[in-house]
């Protein structure tokens, strides 16, 4: 089972909540720009991710998804044309970098409600940097509503039931997600963090809900708590 030997697990209650806002700010056009401008060919699959992950397309740039193995977690072909997702995980962010990835949400889409089980998701804090994203795109946590926006950064609660749904009709939502072992100095930013921006909507949350049942076709039982 995918694991971070020796590392604690995490209170993410405590330390997240829901979701939370760091105290950080990215260059967003230079990162929209240098996603945009990746080869075609980089896209188009899930990239070996499973379960409601199958909705959205996917580009690792550091590691592999969790279904593929316990492979290596280092540096793939896709980081080398993002100088700006570099510096955010090897500068911006102050704690050890680990699996990272681009996903795409298209429009109308629904990652279901899920948690994120291994024990490797318990020990580290996953990361959202907003790329392309839109007004109606919806993270929901715990049961608020988030809405993620270009230039911040944000760290999620995934060992608690979380769902995304981009509503937008022709718009898609891109993230970069990286996760990142705690660290002091990543700690003591979370503290400073804005916590308190979820809002209830009972309409996103019933969307969200209503796509918990569904399965994508050849999707094995269980397969929707991989990360």
């Amino acid at each position: 089972m995918l694991d971070i030997p020796g590392a604690p697990l995490l209170d993410k209650q405590s330390l997240i909540g829901g979701c939370l806002r760091l105290p950080l700010s990215v260059d967003a056009a230079a990162l929209e720009r240098e996603v945009g401008a990746l080869p075609r060919e980089m896209w188009g699959t899930p990239a070996g991710r499973v379960g409601v992950h199958l909705v959205a397309e996917a580009v690792f740039l550091r590691g592999h998804a969790p279904a593929q193995g316990d492979l290596p977690v280092e540096d793939r072909p896709a980081l080398e044309h993002l100088p700006t997702a570099r510096h955010i995980i090897e500068k911006l962010v102050p704690a050890m970098r680990l699996r990272c990835l681009l996903a795409r949400l298209p429009p109308g889409a629904v990652v279901a409600p899920h948690i994120d089980v291994p024990p490797y998701f318990g020990k580290s804090l996953r990361v959202h940097v907003p790329v392309q994203t839109n007004d109606h795109a919806w993270m929901v946590a715990q049961g608020l509503c988030y809405r993620m926006r270009p230039g911040e950064v944000w760290v999620l609660n995934n060992s608690a039931p979380h769902a995304v749904w981009n509503a937008h009709p022709t718009l898609s939502r891109t993230h970069m997600i990286c996760d990142f072992l705690p660290s002091p100095a990543l700690l003591e930013l979370m503290s400073q963090g804005d916590r308190h921006l979820g809002e209830e909507r009972p309409e996103v949350e019933q969307r969200v809900q209503a796509a918990r049942g569904a399965r994508a076709p050849g999707m094995a039982r269980g397969a929707a708590r991989q990360g």
